[in-house]
């Protein structure tokens, strides 16, 4: 999500509108990030140049719902819920517009993180050909399923370190869209318990708690991340963040 912030640098509104998104930012649990244009600078883009003070884009579209010929003026009016005028961006506008703007990438983060575990969980669940007095017995369960046998041992593993990583890594790059870091604690307690389960120990029933605990982090993660409402009921015109 790509939130803007657009201002003249004597428009006396800007401190209150910028009050207003950080706190339309701590009420919808968005991560508070925004990059900000003042209008007659240099290095502002065109399109920037052509809204009024203070203006607010989320994703390229304002906040208010206005085009950007209707929001074109040099200090810009705002109406708000209960159709009072103000000069700054309602508090419940912005929570509605950061609110719509983060759902989808609420979603993709912890839908990675569910896709990366499964990899590891697989490899976790598969038996160590140690014993060679088991391997006919694989050979044939395999041979009948038109597959030839392979001693995968060697790879074992290599192949589940990586895959465990892969996991951590983006049950860490959830944790770091969302704010929540409990999966992630959960998903490195969850590999410590598959590799000394699987590998140190050799017990399955340690490592099929070790996968457990990863299923349940990802599956923690893959919870979405509650928001505000539409109608955003917490959020009122009159609130500020407080300096």
């Amino acid at each position: 999500m790509r939130v803007e912030f657009i201002y003249d640098a004597d428009c006396p509104n800007v401190a209150a509108a910028r009050s207003s998104l950080i706190n339309a930012f701590a009420k919808t649990g968005v991560s508070a990030r925004w990059r900000e244009w003042e209008r007659n600078a240099p290095d502002t883009p065109h399109y920037a140049k052509q809204y009024g003070s203070p203006t607010i884009l989320v994703d390229g579209k304002e906040v208010a719902g206005l085009t950007q010929e209707a929001a074109a003026a040099n200090c810009r009016v705002y109406v708000g819920p209960n159709g009072q005028l103000s000069r700054t961006p309602p508090l419940e506008t912005i929570c509605v517009a950061l609110s719509a703007g983060d759902k989808p990438a609420t979603a993709r983060g912890p839908v990675r993180a569910v896709l990366a575990s499964f990899p590891a969980i697989g490899t976790a669940l598969l038996p160590k050909l140690t014993c060679p007095l088991c391997w006919p017995a694989y050979t044939a369960l395999l041979s009948a399923l038109g597959v030839g046998f392979v001693d995968y041992t060697p790879y074992l593993l290599p192949a589940t370190l990586g895959f465990l990583a892969l996991a951590v890594g983006m049950l860490a790059f959830g944790a770091w869209k969302t704010g929540r870091r409990m999966p992630l604690i959960l998903g490195l307690i969850a590999c410590i318990t598959v590799l000394l389960g699987k590998f140190a120990v050799e017990s399955n029933w340690v490592t099929n708690a070790g996968v457990v605990v990863l299923v349940g982090a990802t599956s923690l993660m893959a919870r979405r991340q509650i928001v505000q409402p539409a109608s955003c009921p917490a959020c009122g015109p009159e609130q500020r963040i407080s300096k």
